[in-house]
């Protein structure tokens, strides 16, 4: 492998004659089949070879041992680029450390990095069984596990900062928690939903033994009427702004292309656009498969030549080399399929690239889209809430307590001919 980004066999040679030649050479497979750039590969390996002899004047002889000399190599290299280069072209701690980490969790078993930390569970010492009862028990899905636990890491947090233990909580700390919350300019669904992850919270809590009461009884929450807001849809002229500011000629955006396509003329959600796979789309048939949707169904929709082509253009064109069946990649190193969170940034990156008024964009904006122009083509709620996976039918009424569109017309001239 080291001669595919080494001419020099001399260089190739140095390089294995390292104590740690093979965990580099280890490392550079793992480089090379995650998609890095040979300029990439290039960095990290002299940076690894020096690493090693670092630790090894160090006293390492094992593998194991050279996670103890990382932090000291980091200083000393910075330290030493920083006298001989200019003002601004001092190399940071992070663009070394990230390598050399990186090295390590692959050829030292059970290394982590200093990267993003993997928090635990809320209240896993007090309640460490809390989350596998709402698996258990109450039958959540992922998605909601993580909810409870964006919640419940708020009230811990402000637990530990008033400096009280769960069994000590009272009505008025809740009390105090909710306001605290409001005061953080929480919409009111997003409080009433953390006020009902409490409320299980607290139930859970008293029966096993840790509060003496059950205070899920005295949790209150902000009335949120469902109908109250109108939906963030976009006008289809907007849509074509949208697309129209996707640069096609890279790979990165074929694919944002093709996804926005996919959000838009199926009203598909994020993390159903981030799922898709390649036995998902029926090419003979001209069909696209969504299993597993919110509402706990598929859907099979007809693929729009459109959509098709765009997805075409980015599988033929776009898509990294992979044995992975997901569509859709990240667009640089490491290849990995992209997530909900990637899908839904994509899609409000080019709702600000085109200037769209929207409140909180995202891929949202662009499923609410879909659903309105479906309302205003004369479909019934059902029918559309069975196109967008709609659990309900109600999910579907906010959709059309106005028309959207002749509004917008009243809005912009006399109104009268709408009117009429």
């Amino acid at each position: 492998m080291l001669e595919k980004y080494f001419v020099r066999p001399q260089t190739v040679d140095r390089i294995r004659a390292s104590w740690i030649g093979a965990e580099v050479e280890r490392y550079v497979g793992w480089l090379d089949g995650h998609g890095y750039a040979a300029r990439c590969v290039l960095w990290r390996v002299p940076l690894a070879v020096a690493f090693g002899e670092f630790a090894r004047t160090r006293g390492a002889r094992t593998v194991e041992e050279l996670p103890e000399h990382v932090e000291p190599f980091v200083a000393g290299w910075v330290a030493a680029r920083h006298r001989h280069r200019r003002v601004g072209g001092r190399p940071s701690a992070r663009e070394v450390r990230g390598p050399i980490e990186q090295m390590l969790t692959v050829v030292v078993p059970g290394f982590v990095g200093s990267g993003r930390s993997h928090r635990p569970e809320p209240f896993v010492d007090t309640l460490p069984a809390f989350f596998e009862y709402l698996v258990a028990e109450r039958g959540l899905r992922p998605a909601s596990l993580r909810n409870y636990e964006h919640h419940l890491r708020h009230f811990e947090n402000y637990l530990a900062r008033i400096g009280a233990e769960l069994g000590e909580v009272s009505p008025p700390i809740l009390s105090a928690f909710i306001a605290d919350r409001a005061v953080a300019g929480l919409a009111r669904t997003t409080l009433r939903d953390g006020c009902g992850v409490l409320r299980v919270f607290l139930r859970y809590a008293h029966r096993e033994g840790v509060l003496r009461s059950d205070l899920s009884a005295v949790m209150e929450w902000p009335q949120a009427y469902r109908l109250s807001d109108i939906p963030r849809s976009i006008t289809w002229s907007e849509v074509r702004d949208v697309l129209a500011g996707v640069d096609r000629r890279s790979p990165a955006g074929k694919r944002d292309y093709a996804i926005l396509l996919l959000l838009v003329s199926y009203g598909l959600r994020g993390r159903e656009v981030a799922a898709l796979t390649l036995d998902d789309i029926d090419w003979k048939r001209e069909r696209l498969a969504v299993p597993e949707r919110k509402a706990g169904h598929s859907t099979a929709f007809p693929l729009s030549a459109t959509v098709g082509e765009a997805i075409i253009d980015y599988l033929r064109h776009g898509r990294p080399k992979t044995d992975s069946r997901r569509v859709f990649f990240r667009a640089v190193a490491p290849v990995e399929p992209i997530g909900p969170a990637a899908v839904s940034a994509r899609a409000r990156h080019y709702l600000l690239k085109a200037g769209v008024p929207v409140v909180r964009p995202g891929s949202h904006t662009l499923r609410h889209t879909c659903v309105q122009r479906l309302v205003e083509a004369d479909f019934s709620l059902k029918t559309i809430g069975d196109f967008v996976g709609h659990r309900s039918a109600k999910s579907t009424e906010i959709y059309a307590k106005v028309a959207v569109e002749s509004l917008r017309e009243v809005a912009l001239g006399d109104g009268e001919e709408v009117l009429a």
